[in-house]
């Protein structure tokens, strides 16, 4: 646990994972949510996945139990699969997109240390503009 403690050090983005089908691992997302809001930027974005969600007749967590704590600790939530891959991509998906609307909305500034973002070419901090600055320039008419 204290290695993983450092792989939330200026994080934008969690996925907090338990199995559906094992309690122990449910019971623990209380630490590693503090673990990830006390040691990440102030604005992290957490999708809660329940995994395993192949495997409902071997669950142990309730989809309502899950929606209930995501929904009291503030979190998106969905279930997954890895095994098949449900929802695996729209997981990582949303944690993008609320990333990026933070950013657009500026609560979150690629330019300041410590907030879990920045841009990984130089170049691109030129290019890159809110996108409601962002106008569509007309194009040349080919006549």
């Amino acid at each position: 646990r204290s290695v993983t403690r450092s792989y939330y050090r200026g994080a934008a983005g969690a996925l907090l994972v338990y199995d559906i089908t094992s309690r122990e691992t449910y019971n623990s997302l209380a630490a590693w949510l503090t673990d990830a809001r006390t040691l990440a930027s102030p604005n992290i974005v957490v999708i809660l996945c329940g995994n395993k969600k192949d495997l409902d007749l071997e669950r142990e967590v309730t989809f309502l139990e899950a929606s209930r704590f995501a929904q009291e600790n503030e979190l998106m939530f969905l279930e997954t699969s890895a095994l098949t891959g449900e929802n695996v991509e729209e997981a990582f998906l949303k944690c993008a997109r609320t990333i990026l609307n933070k950013i657009d909305s500026g609560e979150l500034d690629p330019e300041r240390m410590g907030s879990g973002i920045q841009y990984g070419d130089a170049s691109l901090r030129q290019l890159r503009q809110p996108r409601s600055a962002q106008a569509v320039a007309p194009q040349p008419c080919g006549c």
